[in-house]
């Protein structure tokens, strides 16, 4: 598993050199973009979410991972009624009291079209980093261009808009900062070196770690093609454990549940696990983005497929 065929020449994927990339240099910037999301929820309070508030937040993709992430913490922080939903399946009939919009192109018609149908009389706001784009023209918004991307994979943009609503919410997030500005200190090729060849990775969580679970899956399949699926971690035990086994990895992000551990140790797989906030143990796997990606000499900016935004035919 960990070899390429090239012309017939066997290369042990490790001999491929990791190149400069655009999702490496956005990667590393995190920490710091986390530290200014505090300035930037302080100065956009009146429009993001309001104590009390019944709210919906809408985005595709990563960024309906990190709209299910702000609902879960919002909720937990017991700040009001919060939904997340795909912006192409948004419930009707219920009574929201605001929007909350994720989108980091502002292009993708179904976010476009998600709020082109809300209510005129409903508040909404939008999170985007691409200036001059539709969505910024349909709600109240806020433009953080200092964190838009080149990959056409995600990092910052998405790890920051979390952490504008986590400062909102009241967070310190001082301890995950530091965390992060730790990991991108070391080098990854050691720290990561159990999962880094691992023929398929399962990630779970809870809580709002069930979110990030998800979010990491995908950008190990965006960037590298790889195998992984994500689950909450007392669902593994339903069913998801009988793919573990050696020369698979288990990866859990945030608190463990009881005997979790334990029921992966018998199946053989590795079990990869910090005691750290999951939003800084995902900035490991966009390290293991880069390693896998430059072992199996793909363009983690330009993935298989994909594009910055969907854009469809009306």
């Amino acid at each position: 598993m960990n070899d390429h065929q090239v012309d017939s020449v066997v290369v042990p994927i490790s001999a491929h050199p990791t190149p400069v990339t655009h999702l490496a240099t956005e990667v590393a910037t995190q920490p710091d973009d986390w530290a200014r999301a505090e300035t930037i929820a302080a100065e956009h309070r009146a429009v993001l979410p309001q104590p009390g508030e019944r709210v919906a937040v809408i985005g595709c993709g990563t960024s309906l991972f990190m709209s299910r992430a702000i609902a879960a913490l919002r909720e937990g922080a017991g700040q009001g009624v919060t939904d997340a939903w795909p912006a192409s399946e948004v419930r009707g009939g219920r009574e929201y009291d605001r929007y909350l919009v994720i989108c980091r192109s502002g292009t993708t018609t179904e976010v476009v079209n998600a709020m082109r149908e809300i209510p005129t009389h409903i508040p909404r706001t939008v999170i985007c980093s691409s200036p001059g784009t539709p969505v910024l023209e349909l709600g109240d918004p806020i433009l953080i261009d200092e964190v838009d991307e080149q990959s056409v994979v995600q990092t910052r943009f998405a790890t920051t808009t979390l952490a504008i609503l986590r400062w909102h919410l009241g967070e310190d997030l001082n301890p995950a900062i530091a965390q992060a500005r730790a990991i991108l200190a070391e080098d990854p090729a050691v720290s990561l070196a159990e999962v880094r060849h691992a023929e398929q990775i399962s990630f779970v969580g809870m809580g709002f770690a069930a979110a990030i679970a998800d979010e990491a899956g995908l950008k190990l399949r965006e960037s590298c093609q790889s195998w992984t699926e994500a689950y909450l971690q007392t669902e593994y035990r339903h069913g998801p454990i009988s793919i573990s086994t050696p020369g698979r990895a288990v990866w859990a992000l945030g608190p463990l549940v009881a005997n979790f551990e334990a029921d992966v140790s018998v199946t053989g797989a590795h079990f990869e696990h910090r005691d750290i906030d999951p939003m800084a143990d995902l900035v490991r796997v966009h390290q293991l983005c880069v390693l896998r990606s430059a072992d199996r000499g793909l363009d983690p900016d330009h993935p298989r497929n994909l594009n910055r935004s969907v854009v469809l035919e009306q």
